[in-house]
């Protein structure tokens, strides 16, 4: 019975070495580039500023939102 749980030791600390090893040399994401944000100026929200609405000097973050504030 004892060498039962030792052999269920062993497995489970090269379970535990073999994650270990993969999530070391896994790519990082902390390599991402940073996105300017903007100010929707009809709600204040903001948002990045590939997602956004321009029109007429101004930022939107939809285009009811444009609508309501360009009438």
């Amino acid at each position: 019975m004892s060498r039962l749980f030792f052999l269920i030791a062993i497995a489970a600390a090269v379970y535990l070495l073999i994650k270990s090893f993969r999530n070391n040399n896994a790519p990082k994401q902390d390599d991402a580039v940073a996105e300017d944000m903007v100010r929707c100026t009809y709600c204040g929200v903001h948002l990045p500023k590939s997602e956004s609405i321009q029109a007429q000097g101004q930022t939107f973050c939809s285009p009811a939102h444009r609508d309501a504030c360009l009438k």
